[in-house]
């Protein structure tokens, strides 16, 4: 399961990264937080630095349309590839 974190503690933990006074590894740890999961609010920061920290954890109106577009493509290559069993099927019955 996985912990869910406020944007305020993201904030904080990532200002922490920015300052530089430690590792990023040794503050995941005080914060009792994975290195991964840090280092991904971090990346997220720096992947648009102009949003802002708190902006750049929310997913932007892009990034929200590009996860519908790749849920509807997945669903209609399924539906594609169940069109094609039937297909075949069909297919094979006619002889």
């Amino acid at each position: 399961m996985s912990a869910q974190y406020s944007k305020e503690f993201k904030e904080e933990a990532i200002k922490l990264v920015l300052e530089g006074n430690r590792s990023q590894s040794k503050i995941a740890q005080e914060l009792g937080v994975a290195n991964t999961t840090l280092s991904g609010w971090v990346r997220k920061y720096h992947h648009r630095p102009e949003r802002g920290i708190k902006a750049s954890l929310s997913p932007s109106e892009t990034d929200l349309e590009l996860k519908r577009m790749t849920k509807e493509l997945r669903e209609i290559k399924e539906e594609n590839e169940i069109l094609k069993k039937a297909a075949a099927f069909f297919a094979k019955n006619q002889k």
